[in-house]
């Protein structure tokens, strides 16, 4: 099975076969899945963001893609390997995120939301922009780990192994980033944070700290699907562009701040996504606009969506 990417540039290059057989339509719903995982991570870190700060990032995405250029960084020039890419690239993204939250946009917390929206907006286009002049407009390959390179037979048909790892990855994920939300004392405080931040204040916690470890995480998580999408799709500077889009659809499909939305949200989005790239190649990238559309029709507030007087 090829190696592609994610839509255009960045989601898994699929090219639909002639014949339909039903192992080859098993294997794009398997292609769905890795597509909708790392549209998963984006959109919890997107979610998490929102859900406890109220911004809408708009520079998702451009994090998303810096996660990759330092795991090129990371892996190539201070020849850590993917696997200290894997790790180090969204520690550093997180801090430089934590950075700019604590400098910039902290500062526009108590205005009208709309500063935040048009600061991140502006970040974005900075971001890429800074990309290309550090490391040019052109893209740079990635290589699969060797020790993930190959496939295993899964059934009826041979998966990569390297998609195999990127599920796997993400389920991990998902459960320690539930577990650190459900189970600890942090966890608690972002959730009561992102429902009445007034009554936390009141308890004497103070929220700016928290706020900053909040963003810092949301963004690690941008820089960790980065890092995974590269060996499938290559590096190039407008990768988040399209990545970010579809982020902002699933959390808006999940429901805004809803952590198990954002993840039905996200497979189902990939599955959509990657099944039209069989059955309708032309409008593939318009799926998951129109799935929107269908689901806000039904539930304007996502599928997991509640109302947050915070926001309303």
């Amino acid at each position: 099975m090829k190696q592609g990417g994610m839509g255009r540039s960045h989601a898994p290059r699929l090219h639909a076969p002639a014949p339909l057989c039903s192992f080859m339509l098993w294997e794009y719903i398997a292609n769905g899945l890795v597509v909708g995982t790392l549209y998963v991570i984006v959109a919890l870190g997107l979610s998490i963001i929102f859900g406890m700060i109220g911004v809408i990032n708009f520079a998702h995405g451009a994090f998303y893609a810096l996660g990759a250029y330092f795991a090129i960084l990371v892996k190539n020039t201070l020849g850590l390997g993917f696997t200290g890419a894997l790790v180090i690239s969204p520690i550093l993204v997180a801090i430089l995120g934590m950075t700019i939250e604590a400098l910039f946009l902290r500062r526009l917390y108590s205005g009208d939301p709309l500063l935040g929206l048009l600061f991140t907006f502006g970040l974005a286009m900075v971001i890429e922009q800074l990309i290309r002049i550090v490391w040019g407009p052109s893209g740079y390959p990635f290589d699969i780990p060797k020790a993930l390179f190959g496939a295993v037979p899964i059934g009826p048909f041979i998966y990569s192994k390297y998609r195999l790892f990127t599920l796997v990855c993400t389920a991990i994920l998902i459960l320690g980033l539930w577990g650190f939300l459900e189970k600890t004392i942090y966890g608690t405080i972002i959730r009561a944070g992102t429902r009445d931040p007034e009554m936390v204040r009141m308890l004497g916690i103070h929220l700016k700290p928290i706020f900053t470890a909040v963003f810092g995480l949301g963004i690690a998580l941008a820089a960790l699907a980065g890092v995974l999408s590269a060996p499938l799709a290559g590096v190039q500077p407008a990768m988040g562009s399209e990545v970010g889009t579809a982020a902002f659809v699933v959390v808006t499909i999940g429901g805004l701040g809803s952590f198990w939305g954002a993840i039905l949200a996200g497979l189902l989005v990939g599955e959509i996504v990657t099944l039209s790239i069989r059955f309708w190649p032309q409008g593939a990238q318009a799926s998951m606009y129109i799935l929107m559309a269908f689901i806000l029709l039904i539930r304007p507030h996502g599928l997991l969506g509640e109302r947050w007087e915070k926001f309303e």
